[in-house]
């Protein structure tokens, strides 16, 4: 496996990482998306400190991963139902 040492700026700080080149892409965007968030509180929230404005995207991402979470649990509930709707049709027609 390949390992990349890459740079990611947060907040005004670089953060050097040893990171697996398949990965890199990844942490990039992120970096990038965490950059954006930070910009959109400090212009939109009156947010003046960087622990204040990572604190809230810390928050921010926290939230749509457990709303990913439940929505991707509730998908995977609704089509396992439906596959064992679809099994118990074609036990139906094997009879």
């Amino acid at each position: 496996m390949e390992v990349r040492r890459i740079t990611i700026t947060i907040a005004g700080r670089n953060y050097p990482l040893n990171v697996p080149a398949a990965e890199e892409e990844t942490l990039r965007k992120v970096g990038k998306q965490i950059e954006a968030m930070i910009k959109d509180f400090e212009q939109n929230f009156d947010v003046r400190d960087k622990q204040d404005a990572l604190a809230m995207c810390a928050l921010k991402m926290g939230t749509n991963a457990e709303v990913s979470q439940i929505t991707n649990e509730k998908n995977i509930n609704a089509s396992n139902e439906r596959l064992m709707q679809i099994n118990r049709i074609l036990e139906a027609l094997e009879k």
